[in-house]
Parts: C-alpha cells; structure tokens; sequence
C-alpha cells in the first residue's frame, strides 16, 4: 500500500513530496508547499535497548506479545529500529537469551523489520568497581574464538554489536577475529590504558559504548578513561543524552572535542523507559526509578540503564548544545543506523521508516508519528 505525505525536510527546510511503497521511499521531490510546522525526518534508530514500557529483554520468559509491545511503544516515541540488547549473564544463559529472542523475532513481520540485531554487552568487561556498573563481575569472562564462534551461531547472519574491556586478557585477538566474523566491536566498561584503546582500534574496534558511564562516579583529574577516549582517534562514541549519565558540561565538551561525525546517540533503555516511577527488573536486578527518572541500584546513588524515551533524548541534547532539534537529529537516526551498515536517510530506494513531526512556534513537539512502514 503506497503512503503519500507533504512535510518539510528536516536539514533543508524545504517543502517535500514522499511517497513510500511497502517500506520503501519510492520519491522524494520538492513541492511548492508543506503544513506549517509538519517535518519529516528519519526514523531515530537505537543500539542499546535493554527493555522498555515495563518490558524487561533480559528475562527467560520473554514473550512474542510483550516483545511487540514493547517495540509499538518504542516506536510510538520515535524509534523505528533498535538492537536489542543482552547484558551479562552466565554464557551459555546469554547465548540461549539471543537465541529466544531471535525466534520470537521471526515469529512477525513486525519485528523482523524493528530489531535489526543484537547488541551483545558483557560478559567481557572490566570487573573493577565503577568500571563493571550494574554488570555482575562473578560472569565476566576473557573473550576467547569459542565464544565468538558460538556467538556468530546463535546470532546467524544477524548484524552484532559487542561491547568489550579491551584490557582484558586475549581481548585484543578478540576484537580482530569478532571483526572477521562480521561483528562491530565497542569498546566499554573498560579501564583500559591510552595505549591498549589505540591497540584495540588497530586491531578492528571502532566504537566506544556510552562514554561517561560504565565508569566510577569520581576519577582521577590528570588520566581517566574520559580523556583517554577523547584522545584515541577512530572511535565512534555513543552518549545517552539525557542531562543524567553525561552532565550538560560533559556533554558539550564531548561534542567539541569529538568529530561531528564520530558521535551518535542512545538512550540505553531498560525495562522502566516510557514508565511511571516504580521498581523494574533489569534481569536479576530490581532497579529504582524516581520521579527524576534516574534508574539506580537500590539504596546506591550507582546508575543501572536509563528510563529516557528515544525522542526525549534528541530535543534534551538540543537543549544541552543550545541548537535546534534539527541540528543533531542525525546522532539519533543516520549516525547510528552508519555504524551498523543499515539504511537511512530519506533519499529514494531507502527502505527504512521516517517520522512525521509537528513542531509549535516555540520549537516544542507537539505531534510524533511513523510513516513508510513495511506492510
């Protein structure tokens, strides 16, 4: 069924013409005019979604009905494509995870088309405190082949994305031969030393995952992992933009420091997303979240994931970097969806969702819906 609609482009302004067939942008041509204030731009895509609306990703007993729950109401709040991600956990228990989860994913069309991959997260982290965050060290493991092999079969030929501690032992082998496999490796909850994070990039790690966390709350002034990182050149770094995990100082910095195009953004979801404060489970874990929305342990001021909706995330880091929404929508939609090698934009033959948004004169949301989604 073809989908027409009139909008503004979201970087020329100008007003555009769309059409869509069964998920593909099928035309993209200027038109003499558009509905004040309506903005069309690409579907905000996420590599690191834990759960979300109540629905916890890291359960055994993960449903098809609340994995499509879960993923309309992601969708409802701008994000049309995500990985969905595994946390650590004994091996064999993660391994059997992404293997349920990738069933329940085949059971629709749905989600076939929303989950685009996995975002594997542990177990090869650091186990130091701070560094290990809301990770159980008692599972942390040094990344051998088997793992990988094992990995790539259970994932198929499904796109990866995993997160290591390149400080650990044999890790550096690692990254090379889970590139080989076709993974994308990030580096994260890692500790590692200037020299090891540029080893890592040598060896294939391109990535870093949400810069600012997965680290303690105090570090030394003169060498941490935050000015290491910003000194390694070839890391694409995510940020969960959401005036919590990153302050609005740190945030900023990080955006003049790092390359334009070596930024992307995350909200790093868990169960509590889109929720009323309460307790959620984030597997094993039974997380608070308050009326400021900040997930953390129970009686520990430690941050365990994030309960920020995905468009939430694009106009609070507009907000920090005192921009237009428009200016960084990129870092939640293109930028990412590039890391992973999945299509975006809003050229013709793209098939990939987009969203509809209506902005006030104040430059404030008003309406948000998908459009050029697959039948």
């Amino acid at each position: 069924m073809k989908q027409t609609c009139l909008a503004h482009h979201y970087t020329t302004g100008q007003p555009m013409e769309f059409a869509w067939d069964n998920g593909e942008l099928v035309e993209s041509r200027p038109a003499s005019s558009a509905p004040e204030g309506l903005w069309l731009a690409p579907a905000l895509v996420d590599l690191q979604i834990n759960g979300y609306g109540g629905v916890d990703f890291q359960g055994d007993a993960l449903t098809h009905a609340s994995l499509l729950e879960a993923t309309r109401r992601l969708r409802k709040d701008g994000c049309g494509r995500y990985l969905l991600t595994l946390i650590t956990a004994r091996w064999e228990c993660m391994l059997e995870r992404l293997r349920h989860v990738r069933s329940l994913r085949q059971q629709s069309n749905e989600l076939r088309h929303a989950i685009v991959g996995w975002h594997i997260e542990g177990p090869f982290l650091s186990e130091k405190p701070g560094f290990c965050g809301a990770h159980a060290p008692a599972f942390m493991l040094d990344p051998t082949r088997r793992h990988l092999l094992e990995l790539r079969e259970a994932a198929g030929t499904d796109p990866i994305l995993l997160t290591l501690a390149p400080e650990r032992p044999r890790a550096l082998a690692a990254i090379g031969e889970a590139v080989a496999l076709g993974m994308r490796v990030s580096l994260g909850h890692t500790d590692a030393p200037s020299e090891v994070l540029r080893e890592a990039v040598r060896h294939g790690a391109g990535a870093f995952t949400h810069l600012g966390n997965g680290c303690p709350r105090q570090l030394d002034r003169h060498d941490n992992i935050l000015w290491r990182v910003f000194d390694t050149p070839g890391l694409v770094v995510s940020l969960i933009p959401d005036r919590i995990h990153v302050s609005p100082e740190l945030f900023r910095l990080a955006h003049r420091q790092l390359p334009r195009e070596n930024i992307y953004y995350t909200t790093d979801a868990m169960s509590a997303a889109g929720m009323p404060a309460g307790r959620y489970q984030l597997g094993q874990l039974e997380l608070e979240v308050g009326s400021d929305q900040v997930v953390r342990l129970p009686r520990s001021q430690n941050f365990a994931g994030s309960a920020l909706r995905p468009i939430e995330g694009v106009f609070r880091a507009a907000e920090m970097l005192h921009t237009d929404w428009r200016d960084v929508w990129e870092r939640a939609s293109t930028r990412p969806a590039r890391l992973m090698n999945l299509p975006g934009g809003l050229e013709p033959g793209t098939v990939a969702p987009a969203c509809l948004l209506r902005i006030d004169g104040a430059g404030k949301l008003t309406e948000l819906s998908m459009i050029g989604l697959p039948e």
